[in-house]
């Protein structure tokens, strides 16, 4: 195998790694909603646990990144595709996170009735968590289109959770007695916009790679 077809290799590699590490972390979102949803508190435990994986894969991206910098010395392109990789597994290693997050809030708020329907929280969510698979589709085939339309698509979270924010807020003033799981619900909410912005910075490194120039697709 010559130098270059190496190379190759460890890119494919670098990004098949990336494609998993992007998986992971939408099923521990996808699942995160449906233990709030159901008040699962197995379910938001088993989240917990399996964030093991994606943190050891983070470091197998960032590993394999800072060995092929420094034995192959890549350029341009190349050097794009391996900076790159290493923020791309960072936002996502957060996007996994954030489902953590929404996993222990699930835990706190435990099996009190809920005293808000937690449609706008799932639309909000269901959004972040579609941002992500496209931006990892978007990554894989260096599609500007679909990065620009990831980024796009965070006015639409944004706009939830102001209004959903304004809604807590109102609720906590009626509703005192229930103010940890309101609060509980608000850290939720900005979990998943979070996520979302985190989306959009892959979007913002696809540009990147692809232009060679930075963008700011949050303004």
């Amino acid at each position: 195998m010559s130098v270059r077809e190496k190379f190759d290799f460890d890119l494919r590699n670098l990004r098949d790694k990336l494609i998993e590490i992007g998986s992971l972390a939408e099923v521990a979102l996808t699942k995160s909603i449906n233990a709030l949803e159901n008040q699962n508190i197995e379910e938001a435990l088993q989240i917990i646990e399996d964030d093991n994986r994606v943190d050891d894969l983070d470091e197998e991206i960032n590993d394999l990144a800072i060995l092929l910098i420094a034995k192959q010395q890549p350029v341009a392109t190349d050097l794009r595709r391996v900076i790159v990789a290493i923020k791309i597994a960072s936002d996502i290693e957060r996007m996994a996170d954030f489902a953590v997050n929404i996993a222990k809030s699930t835990i706190r708020i435990g099996d009190e009735p809920l005293v808000k329907p937690i449609h706008n929280i799932r639309k909000m969510h269901e959004i972040a968590t579609k941002m992500l698979s496209l931006s990892i589709k978007a990554f894989n085939e260096e599609d500007l289109v679909l990065a620009k339309e990831v980024a796009d698509m965070d006015d639409q979270v944004d706009d939830l959770y102001g209004e959903t924010i304004k809604d807590i807020l109102s609720l906590l003033e009626t509703k005192r007695d229930h103010a940890q799981q309101l609060t509980q619900l608000s850290f939720i909410c900005r979990y998943i916009e979070r996520t979302a912005d985190h989306a959009t910075n892959i979007s913002e490194n696809i540009m990147y790679l692809v232009k060679g120039q930075r963008y700011d697709l949050n303004s």
